[in-house]
């Protein structure tokens, strides 16, 4: 995947990413309408699809919501890099299909940079700066679900081979 960066900070809550205001919905076209609006109120205007945010420690944390991998993953968020996810986003996040990457060096990446992320070789290069760097590997189940666009598709999958 290869796409613009977006920078957002530390603690990037549940609610920063899709708002509760806007819960009273679970049409993922809806939602992704709102995506990130609490911090950048254009966001979704401005992004585009395969566009990829990057942030600080802790994204995902607060609520259990899937409303919010959901959200990003029909806005078109290619991907989310991260040196740390809550625990319950970063699953909500693979059983949604949204590829999640952790990486230490996130303040190395500026915003509006061109990234390319290779889920195979686990490295991201920073195609701006020339510099490339060694994402935390995902776990093979983990790829899979990705592959599959998410939790109930792999299951889908699964079941058709029996």
């Amino acid at each position: 995947m290869r796409g613009k960066v977006w920078k957002f900070g530390k603690n990037v809550d549940t609610d920063i990413i899709i708002a509760a205001r806007y819960l009273n919905t679970s049409d993922p076209k809806e939602l992704a309408k709102h995506i990130m609006e609490d911090a950048d109120p254009k966001f979704y205007e401005k992004m585009k699809a395969g566009d990829i945010i990057v942030a600080d420690d802790n994204f995902g944390c607060g609520s259990s919501r899937e409303h919010a991998p959901i959200a990003l993953k029909e806005a078109g968020i290619a991907a989310v890099i991260a040196p740390s996810f809550a625990r319950i986003f970063y699953r909500n996040a693979f059983n949604m299909g949204l590829p999640i990457f952790e990486l230490e060096q996130v303040s190395e990446i500026s915003e509006g940079d061109t990234i390319k992320v290779d889920m195979d070789s686990g490295e991201i290069v920073d195609e701006t700066t020339g510099k490339s760097y060694k994402f935390t590997p995902i776990p093979e189940f983990m790829q899979e679900l990705v592959d599959s666009g998410g939790l109930i598709e792999f299951a889908k999958k699964e079941i058709a081979k029996v």
